[in-house]
């Protein structure tokens, strides 16, 4: 089956964003089309149709080709956690741990696992974009790859090159791969995209053609800066920022950046908010006073962000803000943060321990074996709301008696306070929800605008897509991976 894949000269040049639109644009022209990445390395996830978990960004890229998310678009995902280690997911599932002791070994025995997944979407549909992880210029890390060119060769996929001309160096950033890495490797690539580009295109056309002789790789197009992608969830390399309000007339939310922080892009529904300011606090920083939410978000380390939300002071924060009559919204394990214990007995995320939260929801929180990992739709705050639970352990207490959250089956999620203030929740994607974000905003005087934030993202798609169709040969990608089938 046909089949093109997309590495990096480096981390964060824009490798998914350009999935996500190639999928779009192939979806546009009446291809069947499924994304795939071998290996991801982020705490942002999604649970997917099979009741299994995979990177965020492969979930967004499933949408991009309109199809369900499904494991097999990332058969290996690795979530880092305390301690120098990695939880391992396997089609979805977890499978232990990677710590730096056994990382390259562990991680290149699982390209058995990567291939059966590939071979299982490539016989579903009319082509595959694959998307790489980091660089292939990293030779200290080529072996046991499984994530850029071990993978592309074991499936003889032909690659494309993406460069980041933003950042600077893009002319050596590119021949220099082609300097640095195997023969066998470099003859795997066919080509470039050079993306990020501000300004006029013919200011670069002698950089362009210089690349092309340098490496002796063809060109496929110089994409411009994509304004496009602050209206898609937020990719697994982002820098978070913190942001200060510059409109008096909007409402700041608040979220501290803890050193474990995972699907921070819950919180990007609030972006689009036009009463709205985000505000990400960094380390070092207090929670703004003037904050009219706090949102604590999930965690992949529970007990050891209790403990960095201690050592930074925004323990005093939060609780002078709940004292104020502030509002506090707690995303799995931040909500298990508003507890008044977290116990992990077994070690899964560290050592055992056990720790005290922030007492502001009668609950406790026993973390243990077995992962909940569910789609699930309900209602919250009078608002009907769809997400997936992605956690593990039991959470218990009189709290529970008030729910946030009602599943269509009846079950209760999460904890309201009794002064209504503190609300958590397993949910993540309740934020997504127009009606809910509108409920809760109501809450702390901010009229919510409502916006259909799933039909945000759907329509910055297409304008990706259709970007990409003026500025890359869509055509000669599609000749390349048909080259794949004809060889």
């Amino acid at each position: 089956m046909a089949a093109i894949m997309l590495q990096g000269t480096g981390s964060d040049v824009g490798k998914s964003v350009l999935v996500a639109g190639l999928c779009r644009a192939l979806a546009n022209r009446g291809l069947t089309v499924r994304p795939f990445k071998p290996q991801n390395m982020s705490n942002n996830a999604a649970v997917t149709v099979d009741g299994g978990e995979i990177g965020r960004a492969q979930a967004l890229q499933a949408i991009a080709a309109r199809v369900e998310p499904h494991t097999d678009m990332n058969p290996v995902l690795l979530k880092p956690q305390a301690d120098r280690t990695s939880q391992l997911i396997v089609h979805g599932k977890v499978r232990g741990t990677l710590g730096s002791g056994n990382f390259r070994e562990g991680r290149g025995a699982l390209l058995g696992d990567v291939l059966e997944s590939f071979h299982r979407l490539e016989a579903a549909c009319d082509i595959m974009v694959v998307e790489g992880a980091g660089s292939p210029a990293e030779i200290n890390l080529r072996g046991g790859d499984i994530a850029n060119m071990g993978f592309a060769r074991a499936a003889d996929v032909p690659v494309v090159l993406v460069g980041d001309i933003d950042r600077g160096g893009v002319i050596a950033a590119v021949v220099g791969t082609r300097a640095v890495i195997d023969p066998e490797d470099a003859a795997m690539i066919r080509g470039f995209i050079i993306n990020k580009f501000r300004g006029d295109p013919a200011l670069f056309e002698d950089g362009y053609r210089q690349i092309e002789e340098r490496s002796g790789w063809r060109g496929f197009g110089l994409v411009p800066w994509l304004r496009q992608t602050v209206r898609l969830p937020s990719e697994d390399a982002v820098i978070l920022e913190k942001r200060r309000a510059q409109d008096g007339d909007r409402m700041m939310i608040a979220c501290p950046i803890l050193p474990r922080i995972s699907n921070f892009d819950d919180l990007d529904p609030l972006k689009l908010e036009p009463g709205v300011e985000l505000v990400m606090v960094p380390p070092g920083s207090p929670i703004p006073a003037e904050a009219g939410l706090i949102v604590l978000p999930g965690s992949k380390a529970t007990i050891a962000d209790m403990h960095a939300l201690r050592s930074e002071g925004w323990d005093i924060d939060i609780l002078g803000h709940h004292r104020r009559g502030g509002a506090i919204l707690g995303l799995c394990g931040g909500y298990q943060m508003l507890g008044t214990r977290i116990a992990d007995p077994e070690g899964l995320e560290g050592p055992p321990s056990e720790t005290a939260g922030l007492g502001l929801l009668a609950i406790e929180t026993r973390l243990s074996q077995g992962k909940t990992l569910q789609q699930v739709a309900g209602e919250a705050l009078g608002a009907r709301v769809e997400g997936y639970e992605m956690h593990m352990g039991e959470t218990s207490g009189p709290g529970l008696a008030r729910p946030l959250v009602r599943f269509e089956d009846g079950r209760p999620d999460g904890a309201i306070s009794a002064d209504g203030l503190v609300m958590g929740s397993y949910v993540h994607g309740l934020l997504s929800e127009a009606g809910f974000r509108a409920a809760l905003l109501a809450r702390i005087s901010v009229k919510g605008a409502g916006r259909d934030y799933r039909a945000d993202v759907d329509a910055a798609l297409d304008e990706i897509a259709a970007e990409l169709e003026r500025h890359v040969d869509i055509d000669a990608l599609i000749a390349l991976a048909m080259d794949r089938v004809a060889a």
